[in-house]
C-alpha cells in the first residue's frame, strides 16, 4: 500500500498538478478526477467529491484528512498534516504555515533554537479566500468565512467572518 502511495505522489507532483483547472471546458472534469483519484490514494482519509486543483501544494500528504465536497485551491501549500471538513471551499494560493521558529531562549540565536510545528484544523462549511495566508496551529471553526487576503493569525468562535490584516472579527453570521 506504501508503495502505491509514493508512486501516486509521483504522479501527482510529476504530471497531474500541471492539468488544467476542474472548470476549463471539456478537460476540466477529467483533470478534476485524476487529481481527486491520486488523492485517494495519497491522504489518510479523502471524502467524495473532492476537488483539487492545479498546482495544490501538500508536502507527502500522507496525513491531510479532507471531507465530503471540499477542495484545494490553485497554487495552495497545505501541511501534510492539515484537517479540512466537509463542504469547505479554499480559493487560489492560500498558504497554510505548519513551522514557526523557536525563540524562548534569549542566550541562543534564534537559527539555532530549531522550529515548532503546530496542526491545522478546519471545520466545516468554512470559505476561505483567495491569498489568504494563517500561521501555524490556526483552528478555523465551522461556517466561518475568511475573507480574500487575510492574514490568520489567531482563531475565532463559530460562524465568524474575519478579515484584514492582521485578522479581526467583521462580524458573526448568526
Amino acid at each position: 500500500m506504501k508503495l502505491f502511495r509514493y508512486l501516486a505522489l509521483i504522479i501527482y507532483y510529476g504530471f497531474a498538478q500541471f492539468l488544467p483547472h476542474s472548470y476549463t471546458p471539456v478537460v476540466g472534469p477529467i483533470a478534476k478526477a485524476i487529481r481527486g483519484a491520486l488523492c485517494r490514494i495519497i491522504f489518510k482519509q479523502c471524502g467524495r467529491n473532492v476537488n483539487i486543483e492545479r498546482r495544490a501544494h501538500f508536502g507527502s500528504g500522507f496525513h491531510i484528512t479532507i471531507g465530503d465536497n471540499s477542495g484545494l485551491g490553485a497554487n495552495c501549500h497545505v501541511p501534510n498534516d492539515t484537517q479540512i471538513g466537509h463542504d469547505v471551499m479554499m480559493a487560489e494560493n492560500c498558504y497554510i504555515l505548519a513551522r514557526n521558529h523557536a525563540y524562548a531562549d534569549t542566550t541562543i540565536p534564534m537559527r539555532l533554537q530549531g522550529s515548532v510545528r503546530k496542526r491545522t484544523v478546519i471545520g466545516n462549511d468554512v470559505w476561505i479566500g483567495r491569498d489568504v495566508i494563517m500561521t501555524p496551529g490556526r483552528t478555523i471553526c465551522s461556517g466561518s468565512i475568511i475573507a480574500a487576503g487575510t492574514v490568520l493569525t489567531k482563531d475565532f468562535p463559530e460562524y465568524a467572518i474575519v478579515g484584514g490584516n492582521p485578522g479581526k472579527l467583521i462580524k458573526l453570521r448568526k
